[in-house]
């Protein structure tokens, strides 16, 4: 029976209910797309809402005081996103990022932590669990992450000019505050600190190297990000992305680089080192060299439905088969099909038209 399409008048998309098969398969830890490609990644959305107005994210214009916000009741329990969680994790997936909106802003999200470190992936490993912030509540809440069990942070910091990040944030926080939450972190022992940047022409572009110089030699890896057309409000135009190659570029006329091999199959961040030793940064080009061919990401937003690429424009609800009854088998199967099922390549076939598309927006699913 083919899936049922509700719409949502609002920025989420429509959803569609699962089908779960008659005949459920047991996960094997091995399960791949229509392209081969393997489910590695899960991103957790545990919020929508966020302290800050970035206007590549959340612009004022759209998420105003009249927008809506999903209510306590619509989002996943921490309960939910464990059970969720661990059947993702018998699929294969062994890294899961919990994201927003600003995730610090769940109440007790470090008890959501704790429960997510005790899972174990396929091969009985724990999980490598990680977390994206802006940064203004870690100096409140990076010691408690850390006892909780967060392996790794990334902070977003769009750039080291007071001015020019209040008025990308459109809250009025200053720069100080997150390096403050950045050394916050360190000090409660994260090692393992990624700092990234959304670069839009004419805005901040011009703050490429000294932010690079800035984090060079701190441990603190940066990541430069293609401005990208996430979602239907930012205004994004192709003229105002700065490409991945002009970074590099621009860093390397400054501070010599060389090309890096990937960590691992599949990593968004082309990386780039130093020469003179003293640490590397990454690139992340989803406009202008496309990755849908080695993407191994899954999102999981914050009422529980699954969309398989950035730029979809409709997701998967499971939180109706989390609360309708189903078993875990039953949900995993699930789960099994919809992967299996998944051919996205928006990046590959983005077009100026394509980009006009009314796609859920980055805020509600995570970056």
């Amino acid at each position: 029976m083919p899936a049922r399409v509700i719409p949502i008048a609002d920025h989420r998309g429509s959803t569609r209910l699962p089908a779960v098969p008659a005949a459920l398969r047991a996960p094997n830890g091995r399960l791949a797309d229509t392209r081969g490609r393997a489910l590695h990644d899960l991103r957790i959305s545990v919020t929508d809402r966020c302290n800050f107005r970035c206007t590549y994210c959340m612009p004022k214009s759209v998420f105003d005081k009249d927008y809506r916000y999903l209510a306590h009741d619509e989002l996943l329990s921490f309960e939910e996103i464990v059970r969720v969680a661990a059947l993702f994790a018998a699929h294969g997936v062994s890294k899961v990022r919990l994201t927003g909106g600003e995730p610090l802003l769940r109440k007790n999200v470090e008890d959501l932590v704790a429960m997510l470190a005790a899972l174990r992936d396929a091969n009985g490993e724990p999980l490598d669990l990680t977390l994206t912030t802006n940064g203004a509540l870690l100096p409140r809440k990076a010691r408690a992450l850390k006892a909780a069990g967060l392996k790794r942070l990334t902070v977003s910091l769009d750039s080291l000019d007071d001015a020019v990040f209040r008025a990308m944030n459109d809250v009025d926080f200053p720069v100080a505050d997150v390096l403050a939450g950045i050394d916050a972190a360190e000090e409660a022992g994260f090692r393992d600190i990624k700092v990234n940047m959304v670069v839009k022409r004419g805005v901040n572009d011009a703050d490429i190297v000294p932010m690079a110089r800035r984090f060079k030699g701190s441990g603190r890896i940066v990541r430069f990000i293609e401005f990208m057309d996430v979602g239907s409000s930012n205004g994004w135009r192709m003229d105002d992305v700065v490409p991945s190659a002009e970074v590099v570029a621009r860093i390397d006329a400054h501070l010599p680089l060389v090309e890096a091999a990937p960590n691992y199959t599949g990593e968004v961040a082309e990386r780039w080192q130093y020469r003179d030793g003293t640490g590397e940064i990454g690139v992340i080009s989803s406009v202008t060299q496309a990755f849908c061919g080695t993407c191994t990401r899954a999102r999981l937003s914050t009422e529980g439905r699954l969309f398989t690429c950035l730029f979809a424009q409709s997701g998967h609800d499971l939180r109706a088969l989390l609360r309708g009854g189903r078993s875990d088998a039953e949900i995993a199967a699930a789960i099994g099909l919809i992967w299996e099922a998944r051919d996205d390549n928006y990046s590959e076939i983005r077009t100026a038209e394509t980009a006009r598309l009314r796609k859920i927006e980055m805020s509600y699913i995570g970056g």
